[in-house]
């Protein structure tokens, strides 16, 4: 079979990479230097399992800026362009998806495009609706940055949403998905396109709240002076609960969770709710609350020790860090950031990068740690996180 990815992020990256082990996949991006990476059978983004079947396996890919070309061959095009939440517009911005869409309408009408994207729910049958055709489906990701394609090859769930007669290409892409896993006895789950966006929002906007509530469990164990980790290891316990996803930190961020939870609040327009307005709400109390944590001890400079997410790590796209640290900058606080993956004396939020640890160590009084890293070892007391499971 041949299949066009539009898109070399993690989500249409670690697809391409998933199905080209028993297809022939064009992977479509407008970014030649991911183009090239790609076809050096290099990784434009950091992901060890990418980079391990990029090197090592037999993969039938080719990298490519020619969409036309890609789309006309194409029986099933997946799209996985990014779709950022428009603060102002209160939705999604899917006009790279409606851009796809258009292209293989022009070259390829009768191709399955299946959406990856994260979209509004009611997107698909809207866009159906729009260009007057039915064979547009969508399946949500589950995939972390940095695991991108090992959560493919061992998949929690398949979801694949589509509405009458469209039974034929929804199984097929379920089962490509499935060829490609290497965990075979996956779940997998056909309903309508517009469960499936409902599925993929209430998923994420779930893990905005185990996040929120851990953290504002710490919140209210640091007011009061109780120990956070004996509350959480001690809730913890209730299997119901379970022990997973409740380190703290400075708020949820990257690409996912807070578009995702803003675009499930904007879809309540008109029915009733309080939890999910809190969710939103929570992620920036929580940044008030660690901001004013720093600046009550009253630094003369603060250090940002990596804008990055988690451990492992080169994407720092909306990190809840960045919130913080625009927070003390208007304060008139000093920052400095230690961040490898930007040059050395660069700037970013006109703060100075500045790469060499000896030195980021010496000039800041405070640092700033999302999660600790024991290179931290020796400034320990200079050292502000609310890491609780990975700094032993």
């Amino acid at each position: 079979m041949i299949i066009a990815v539009a898109g070399i992020g993690y989500v249409g990256l670690s697809q391409a990479v998933l199905l080209s082990k028993h297809h022939t996949v064009y992977a479509v991006d407008t970014d030649i230097r991911k183009v090239e990476l790609v076809n050096n059978r290099k990784s434009p983004i950091q992901d060890p399992e990418i980079e391990d079947f990029l090197t090592n396996e037999t993969l039938d890919l080719t990298a490519t800026q020619d969409q036309d070309d890609s789309y006309s061959k194409a029986e099933i095009v997946v799209i996985a362009t990014p779709t950022n939440y428009d603060e102002k517009a209160n939705h999604f911005n899917t006009t790279a998806v409606e851009s796809v869409i258009e292209a293989v309408l022009r070259v390829n009408p009768k191709a399955t495009m299946v959406i990856k994207s994260t979209i509004p729910v009611g997107y698909t049958m809207s866009v159906r609706k729009k260009y007057g055709v039915d064979n547009i489906l969508f399946s949500p990701e589950f995939l972390r940055e940095s695991r991108a394609l090992y959560d493919n090859l061992h998949p929690s769930r398949i979801i694949v949403g589509f509405t009458e007669g469209q039974e034929t290409p929804a199984h097929t892409f379920a089962s490509l998905l499935q060829e490609g896993a290497f965990d075979k006895n996956v779940p997998v789950l056909f309903c309508r396109p517009t469960e499936a966006e409902a599925i993929k929002l209430f998923a994420n906007t779930y893990l905005a709240l185990r996040v929120s509530f851990f953290n504002e469990l710490d919140t209210y164990a640091q007011e009061k002076g109780l120990d956070t980790k004996a509350i959480i290891d001690g809730v913890c316990l209730d299997p119901r609960v379970g022990s997973h996803y409740n380190n703290p930190s400075f708020g949820y961020g990257g690409y996912c969770l807070p578009k995702d939870t803003k675009q499930l609040l904007a879809n309540y327009q008109n029915v009733p709710q309080n939890l999910i307005e809190a969710v939103v709400k929570s992620n920036s109390t929580r940044k008030d609350f660690i901001a004013e944590q720093i600046l009550a001890k009253h630094p003369k400079a603060v250090g940002i020790f990596r804008l990055t997410m988690k451990s492992n790590s080169d994407n720092f796209r909306s990190s809840a860090v960045q919130g913080v640290m625009k927070r003390i900058n208007a304060k008139g606080v000093p920052i400095i950031i230690y961040e490898p993956t930007l040059e050395n004396g660069s700037r970013f939020f006109n703060c100075e990068v500045v790469n060499d640890i000896a030195s980021f160590k010496k000039q800041a009084d405070v640092i700033i740690a999302n999660r600790f890293d024991h290179v931290l070892d020796d400034v320990k007391e200079k050292v502000y996180t609310r890491d609780l499971y990975s700094r032993d």
